[in-house]
């Protein structure tokens, strides 16, 4: 049993280090305070590039680049509107990526998630799942 845990965990804490894991793209996103104040824009509402740059004091082309890091760490979708590209939050991504970090790293919630995996996994041999 203690193996299966320690593989468990070693598994977890790869997750919140690795340098390409999820975690690290959205913490590497939030790390830049513009990005964060992009998201807060966002918030409500969807931007074109051009609004959002109207906000700031700097490039259009840095504007982009800070979109663009935002997208791979999924928090921001685009779409194309005519002629414009509507950038707009994911919400549900950034909550779940800050909740799931959460629960890897908080010492009394490792113990209740593997009660829970245990939970779910005796359901469903038993096929009480439903």
């Amino acid at each position: 049993m203690p193996d299966k845990v320690d593989a468990e965990l070693s598994s977890a804490v790869e997750e919140v280090v690795s340098p390409d894991g999820a975690f690290q793209r959205v913490f590497e996103a939030l790390a830049s305070a513009p990005r964060r104040r992009i998201l807060a824009y966002l918030a409500h509402t969807s931007l074109t590039a051009g609004e959002i740059a109207a906000r700031f004091n700097m490039s259009k082309p840095s504007i982009s680049q800070h979109l663009s890091v935002l997208e791979v760490a999924g928090l921001i979708a685009k779409e194309r509107r005519g002629q414009f590209i509507h950038y707009s939050l994911i919400p549900n991504n950034l909550t779940n990526t800050l909740t799931g970090f959460a629960q890897e790293v908080c010492p009394v919630g490792r113990p209740l998630k593997r009660e829970s995996k245990a939970l779910a996994e005796r359901k469903v041999a038993d096929g009480t799942d439903r």
